[in-house]
């Protein structure tokens, strides 16, 4: 996937300047920053949330940017939001299978995709009737990574995806994480916990004001001395 110079606002407000990043299949990319400086935007924009008033952004070769949300579902593309948003009053399972609902490739595949998944969270099979808004917020965020997998996607964005979580928790979503990553899936993630991120990260960028002022690998950048003056608290 590639962003080429995006531009976005909401309404007269420009949230990111000339954002151009790549992803390459297979790998883990990071994007850190700060509050605010646009990494949910970034994420909104990939996945037709918000258009993007300038530039492109293009997956596998194909243009994505005027495409409605349910359309980059199909192609491949699943966001894990921040604050995870999940159907309360549906059970576990229900919300696991609406995952796979309306992308007929991944629907072909629920039984596959429930093992999968289950394999990832045994937790989720053993809530399968439980209502989801009944869950601790770590088994939350379990089913809203697990809902989006059950799309099939080809890469997988999750936005704050340890945020409000107790630290020894933290640790194990991270490890997931990879472990989704081994399993085939591009990770495009955006992760206030910058330490993390930087170590499992294949490559990262660094957000700050809605511009890309670094980039490199991830391991590199823990090293760097803005990165460690500004978020590493070093």
């Amino acid at each position: 996937m590639t962003l080429g110079q995006i531009d976005v606002y909401y309404g007269n407000i420009q949230a990111l300047w000339q954002v151009s990043l790549q992803v390459a299949e297979g790998e883990v990319i990071a994007i850190v920053g700060s509050n605010g400086a646009g990494k949910s935007t970034i994420l909104r924009a990939i996945s037709g949330l918000i258009k993007p008033r300038k530039g492109l952004i293009t997956f596998n070769s194909q243009r994505i940017d005027a495409l409605d949300p349910d359309q980059i579902v199909r192609i491949g593309i699943s966001m894990v939001p921040e604050g995870r948003e999940l159907f309360p009053r549906m059970s576990v399972l229900e919300n696991l299978e609406l995952g796979a609902a309306y992308v007929e490739r991944a629907y072909d595949q629920t039984s596959e995709s429930l093992g999968w998944v289950h394999s990832l969270f045994p937790v989720l099979l053993e809530r399968s009737t439980q209502l989801a808004g009944t869950l601790s917020g770590g088994e939350q965020q379990m089913l809203a990574i697990g809902r989006a997998l059950m799309s099939r996607p080809r890469l997988l964005m999750l936005d704050e995806p340890s945020l409000g979580l107790a630290p020894l928790l933290v640790g194990g979503v991270f490890r997931t994480v990879a472990q989704i990553n081994r399993d085939g899936v591009t990770v495009l993630l955006v992760e206030q916990n910058v330490r993390q991120s930087l170590t499992m990260a294949h490559r990262a960028y660094v957000l700050e004001n809605g511009r890309i002022v670094l980039e490199g690998k991830g391991k590199e950048l823990i090293t760097n001395k803005h990165v460690k003056e500004a978020y590493l608290g070093l």
